[in-house]
Order: C-alpha cells, then sequence, then structure tokens
C-alpha cells in the first residue's frame, strides 16, 4: 500500500489540468460467501494528452480498473471525474454511453457484416450523411486506410483491423479512450510499426488513452507514463525510465525485469562494501552499517575480456544487437553487458555504474 500512496501524495492536480482523476476508488466482487475487494483505495490522475499504461501480471486489477472507469463496473467507494464531470463518486453514477469514452477491445470488436466506413460512421448518428461520409474519410486518411472504404473486416489484416477499431474510436472525439491489450493480437513482425503509428496519431490527435497490458516492452514503447499494479493497488506510477531506473520496491523492480542484486553493507556517507569493492551510491535511506542490496541493470555492469580477471562469464544470451551475460563475482550472480562477444568460462574485468543505482534496505 506504501507505493500506492506515495503515487496519491505526488499527484494533487487540479480538476482543470486532468483528463481523468480517481481518488480512493474500491472495486469489489460479490460472491455467495464473501465481499472480495479487486481494487482497494486506489488513485491515479491522467493529464490530457497523456497515453499511460496499466502494467501488471494476470488478476492485479488492471482490466478491471478499466471497466470501472468505462462504467462497466460500479464502485463500492471513492469517485471519478473525467473531463470536470463527475461519472461516478457513490451518488452519481454516469452510465457508460453518457461517459464519452471510446473502448477498444482485444478483438477490436468490428461487425463483421459492415464495411469499414460503415464500421468507421457507426457511432456519428448525429451527422447527416454528409457529414458522416467527411468525418469517415479524414480517420481513415488519418489512420492510413484510405482506399479500403469498401472492404470488410475479414479482409483485412490484422493491424488493420485495429487501425480501423481506432478510427471509430477517434470519429466522435472521445473525452478518454481505453484500450484493452490492443497488441496482444498483432503479429510481432508487425506490431512496434504498428505501435510506433499508433502513438504518433494518438500524440497528433492529442488524444488521452489508457491502455492495458502484461507486457513491459508494449508499455515502454507506447505509453508517457506506467501505473504498475499489484494485488488492486498502484505501486509506482511515472514515466518508464523513471519505473525501471528509480522502483519504489523491489515488486517493481523485479516486474520490469533485466537486473540483479548486489549484497552490500551501509558504510560511511553514500559508500557500500560489496564483493565488487566499495561503490558510491546516492540517495539512499539506509543506515550505516545495515545489510542492504543494490539493484543493478544490466546495462550498469560493463565487462570487458581480461586475462588476469579473477570474474568470470558463467551464462551467454544473444539478443541480436548484444549480448546479455551472467557473471559470478564471489558467488554472487550479475547480469551485465559488452561492447564485445566473450565466451562462457572467460575472465573479465567489471566497470559499474551507480549513478542511477537504487538500494534497498
Amino acid at each position: 500500500m506504501s507505493g500506492n500512496a506515495q503515487y496519491s501524495n505526488q499527484n494533487q492536480h487540479t480538476a482543470s489540468q486532468a483528463a481523468l482523476t480517481i481518488r480512493n476508488l474500491t472495486c469489489c466482487y460479490d460472491d455467495q460467501s464473501s465481499t472480495q475487494a479487486v481494487l482497494e483505495d486506489l488513485n491515479l490522475t491522467v493529464e490530457k494528452g497523456e497515453i499511460v499504461c496499466l502494467l501488471g501480471a494476470s488478476g492485479c486489477g488492471k482490466t478491471t480498473l478499466l471497466k470501472a472507469i468505462a462504467g462497466l463496473l460500479p464502485l463500492s467507494k471513492g469517485n471519478m471525474t473525467l473531463a470536470n464531470t463527475v461519472i461516478d463518486n457513490g451518488d452519481t453514477w454516469l452510465p457508460p454511453e453518457s461517459r464519452n469514452i471510446g473502448l477498444i477491445f482485444q478483438d477490436y470488436a468490428l461487425f463483421p457484416h459492415l464495411t469499414v466506413s460503415e464500421n468507421v460512421a457507426f457511432g456519428l448518428t448525429d451527422l447527416n450523411k454528409i457529414e458522416q461520409a467527411e468525418v469517415v474519410e479524414s480517420m481513415l486518411e488519418l489512420v492510413h486506410l484510405s482506399g479500403l472504404n469498401d472492404r470488410y473486416p475479414h479482409q483485412l489484416s490484422g493491424g488493420q483491423q485495429q487501425r480501423v477499431a481506432i478510427a471509430r474510436s477517434l470519429a466522435y472525439k472521445p473525452d478518454l479512450l481505453l484500450l484493452d491489450e490492443p497488441f496482444s493480437n498483432i503479429d510481432t513482425q508487425v506490431r512496434h510499426d504498428l505501435i510506433r503509428d499508433i502513438r504518433s496519431i494518438f500524440k497528433k490527435q492529442g488524444v488521452t488513452a489508457i491502455f492495458v497490458t502484461h507486457s513491459r516492452e508494449e508499455a515502454f514503447a507506447f505509453s508517457d507514463k506506467m501505473a504498475v499494479m499489484n494485488h488492486g493497488v498502484i505501486e509506482q506510477f511515472g514515466s518508464a525510465a523513471q519505473l525501471y531506473y528509480q522502483p519504489s520496491s523491489q515488486f517493481v523492480a523485479n516486474f520490469l525485469g533485466g537486473g540483479a542484486y548486489l549484497p552490500a553493507i551501509k558504510g560511511v556517507e553514500n559508500r557500500f562494501d560489496s564483493v565488487l569493492g566499495i561503490l558510491e551510491v546516492m540517495g539512499s535511506n539506509v543506515r550505516e552499517g545495515q545489510a542492504c542490496e543494490i539493484l543493478l541493470r544490466p546495462q550498469q555492469v560493463m565487462i570487458h575480456a581480461d586475462a588476469e580477471g579473477d570474474i568470470q562469464v558463467i551464462e551467454q544470451q544473444f539478443m541480436g544487437d548484444h549480448c546479455r551475460y551472467m557473471i559470478d563475482v564471489q558467488g554472487v550472480k550479475l547480469l551485465a553487458q559488452a561492447n564485445q562477444l566473450l565466451d562462457v568460462g572467460q575472465s573479465v574485468s567489471v566497470a559499474v555504474d551507480t549513478s542511477s543505482a537504487v538500494v534497498f534496505g
């Protein structure tokens, strides 16, 4: 809960600055024997034009939060404000169709019997036929599907279907767009290009969006900010770089992956005694003499071949554009990177960059 409370204190924005404000949200599922809180005392602020990712393992509550924002699940406690309008606070509840929120499902939910143009125009009931056609053309041009107006969903690739779903959602100018695992059905070879293109579209249009994923790679590539969720609370909220290099908890550090913990003893000032010698790490709250662990990401541990080195490479993993290594330092295993190809069993020397290292007591 501490990570969630910390987030709440860091995000005291006025309603006029935020597209979405959630305060003290609790959602429960009732069964025959008990009431279980799926989201508990959760806080979140999304600024206008931001793309926010809800990231977490299955069952952490991210899809439940998306449903609550959309109005598909009532709040047990708390309040939500969208575009300066209270949409749920216990006394006031706006139904989904009154919230001006777009929702894109994992399977896109396109109408198979309607053409691309008819799918995009489906929600434009307040416009006449000429106005609808103008909006459809502009939306298809925006998502790079001009000329495909008369095709049906089954005649499109997965990436094209995703673009149609986005065009349909943006056509009626929602205050907020919600996306549930939007890239999970896209082939890996086109996913990166699609993520880049859709992010560019959102930023050009000033779209405010929240999307759910369990893939940290998608979260890093698509979002402005990330909310890492765990058991119904937000452990930490911030930019990808903040969460990756300055995780507030070991849960966040481990979930974002790619690191190892170096045991150490806190010395005087900012010095820490470890098997790699004395390391200087700033900003720690650990007491002098206290045992602790220093989180080191692979790019913070650089190794190079050294015939006289007393450290060995014990694993090598080829990553395409670089290799990742595991080294053994007096029984402590660390992940590392190198600017040269090294073999398992090779002796190396180590240089550690602790400028952004994090200490856990």
